[in-house]
């Protein structure tokens, strides 16, 4: 079921040329080992003021945006939750045009999903991702991906995980990284 909606929503927002790339427990699923999720998480390379468009690309996939106020809602938040009443999958749509993200929808792996090109976030944008969540099953996610991929660019992951800390007041995504690397 999960890989008939990935590969519609590839589809869908390839159509409506709106970069993207998988992140979160599909993309452990890819990189990792498979665990429990029931959800998708997809960053979207825009800013808000592309909201009608991701609208169109709801409607197209037959989702349902959770929001009742959609457009205070991402405003707010940056994310537009929709769910999948057919499945109960929830898919959260999030929009982020750092100049971080930029380069990682670059650093975006195309995966063949049913016949259809669907983008994931490369192993070390992935563990990238994970660290900037910070919470335990994240964590965990990150010591799977770095055992099941060892060929992982740990520099360009340092070197990111160095700037956010420099941006940050928590500035302890690196050292997070690194007693990670450690167990």
């Amino acid at each position: 079921m999960f890989e008939k909606l990935l590969s519609e929503i590839g589809a869908s927002l390839n159509r409506h040329s709106l970069p993207y790339m998988i992140i979160g427990g599909q993309a452990v699923l890819l990189h990792g080992e498979p665990r429990l999720t029931r959800d998708i998480d997809i960053t979207l390379g825009v800013n808000v003021d592309h909201l009608d468009e991701l609208i169109s690309v709801v409607q197209e996939l037959s989702l349902k945006p959770i929001p009742k106020d959609i457009e205070s809602f991402v405003r707010q938040t940056m994310v537009l939750p929709a769910l999948d009443e057919t499945t109960g999958i929830r898919v959260d749509f999030i929009f982020s045009f750092t100049p971080y993200e930029t380069g990682a929808l670059k650093r975006a792996n195309k995966v063949g999903i049913l016949d259809q090109e669907v983008n994931f976030a490369s192993v070390e944008d992935l563990i990238i991702h994970k660290i900037f969540a910070g919470r335990p099953r994240d964590l965990e996610d990150v010591r799977t991906i770095i055992l099941k991929n060892p060929k992982a660019d740990i520099q360009y992951i340092r070197e990111w995980l160095k700037e956010f800390d420099a941006s940050s007041d928590q500035g302890n995504f690196l050292s997070t990284f690194e007693e990670i690397l450690k167990s």
